[in-house]
């Protein structure tokens, strides 16, 4: 459908590239750099997107298979009654002198999902939705470590975990993460473990019991998390005295309507949320016990931009079209169906893979020593036939069974010429990053 030659000279690769002399970095979020996916290839920017389709600075239709904005768009892109409830907040004005009363409204369908917790606070992002956690959990227990699994954002408190040891964040989905300008003095005060080994996070907690505030955990990315694990976390929590939070912005709105943690019978003191609770509109959200959340005015915890009006507008809206629709069934059904896509074409062509993730986060990899060069011909071959591809697919309630069948025939393909490239030809190919890389310096 499109060449690789056509796709390189597109408005957006040229966009792109100015844009990294203006922009550190080139992009806002390192998970939407085009070096991530097809260095050179990758369109990089949009001009509108609608359901499950994006169209590029040059009108070009792209069916998205891949990360739908990074998760956020869980009802679709620009689904029509969620900007419908927004819309008509713009109309009535989004901000003013007086509070919006949608962030009660909202405070009460969060609070009915998840009715261990209490209280509520919020913010427009996930990283500082996170923040604001660890804030009222230090002020809460007067303790200043956090223990914590699985990747929690940019903020000072969780980079500086590599201060102490450079490489301490490298399992923690995310490598070659600098923690250049975290203050050294936080040195010690973030330390990592393995959720799913009970004995790395006894290591950790051993002599630090007094010293630790926060126990910050995933519940869920790649795949379940053994409830055991979770009450065994939830368990050394209580006796230590730390706050249990569940950073849940991921996971939730994936596999059910609210946190993941609905589905395991574990219940921390706090858990955040962002991405999918506003279908791509910027909110968050942190839930806690009265107890916890009190905390947040011993301390201080404020913003003008959290008391605009459309991210309440959007999650409220969101999450009532998501319970009534049960969109998490179709999102299960579907990512089930695309894993199932994945080991047919892997079987048909003799390229082996690893498929991996919770079934509404599905993922895949190649298993061959050349697995990168693998997985960027992949995302480019996909491209060519108008398909944004992946080794990631986050599905929304805008994808069809037609979306999966023509994604079908598109993943066979791609794969079975894939089998037919040479190690020299893989060897030569332009790889796509899997990490942190300053693209300025390059």
């Amino acid at each position: 459908m499109f060449s690789r030659d056509e796709l390189a000279a597109s408005r957006g690769v040229r966009l792109y590239e100015h844009a990294k002399r203006l922009i550190p970095g080139g992009t806002q979020l390192l998970s939407k750099r085009p070096e991530m996916f097809a260095p050179g290839i990758w369109p990089a920017y949009y001009s509108r997107a609608k359901g499950c389709r994006i169209w590029d600075l040059d009108d070009r239709e792209f069916l998205d298979m891949s990360i739908m904005g990074v998760g956020a768009c869980v009802l679709g892109y620009a689904d029509d009654d969620v900007d419908a409830a927004v819309i008509d907040a713009l109309r009535s004005g989004v901000a003013s002198t007086l509070n919006c009363p949608e962030e009660v409204e909202l405070a009460e369908e969060l609070l009915a999902l998840h009715p261990w917790f209490d209280m509520v606070r919020y913010a427009r992002s996930g990283g500082e939705a996170m923040a604001i956690a660890v804030r009222i959990a230090r002020a809460h227990t007067g303790k200043d470590v956090v223990l914590f699994s699985g990747y929690h954002g940019w903020s000072d408190w969780y980079l500086s975990a590599n201060l102490a040891d450079h490489r301490a964040l490298d399992g923690q989905l995310m490598p070659g993460l600098s923690p250049r300008g975290v203050p050294r003095g936080l040195s010690g005060t973030a330390i990592p473990f393995s959720l799913d080994d009970p004995e790395s996070l006894a290591e950790q907690v051993r002599g630090r019991e007094a010293e630790i505030a926060a126990i910050v955990v995933e519940p869920a990315r790649g795949h379940d998390a053994p409830e055991s694990s979770l009450l065994h976390v939830r368990e050394v929590a209580d006796e230590i005295g730390a706050v249990l939070i569940f950073d849940e912005i991921t996971s939730g709105f994936r596999m059910c309507a609210g946190g993941i943690h609905r589905k395991y019978e574990c219940r921390p003191d706090i858990a955040v949320f962002a991405k999918s609770m506003a279908n791509g509109y910027a909110m968050a959200a942190v839930l806690g016990t009265e107890a916890c959340m009190e905390e947040a005015q011993g301390t201080f915890v404020s913003s003008t931009n959290w008391t605009e009006r459309i991210g309440p507008v959007a999650a409220l809206a969101t999450i009532r079209k998501h319970v009534e629709t049960r969109a998490h069934d179709w999102l299960i059904e579907s990512g089930e169906r695309v894993k199932e896509i994945w080991r047919q074409a892997s079987s048909a062509s003799a390229l082996p893979i690893q498929v991996s993730g919770l079934p509404s986060l599905p993922s895949f990899s190649f298993d061959h020593s050349l697995s990168k060069a693998l997985a960027t011909n992949y995302t480019t071959m996909m491209l060519s036939q108008g398909v944004l591809g992946f080794r990631q697919f986050r599905p929304s309630l805008a994808h069809d069974a037609d979306d999966l069948a023509h994604y079908e025939e598109c993943v066979k393909n791609v794969f079975e010429e894939l089998a037919t490239f040479s190690e020299d030809k893989l060897a030569r190919t332009s790889l796509a990053h899997d990490g942190f890389h300053r693209l300025t310096r390059e």
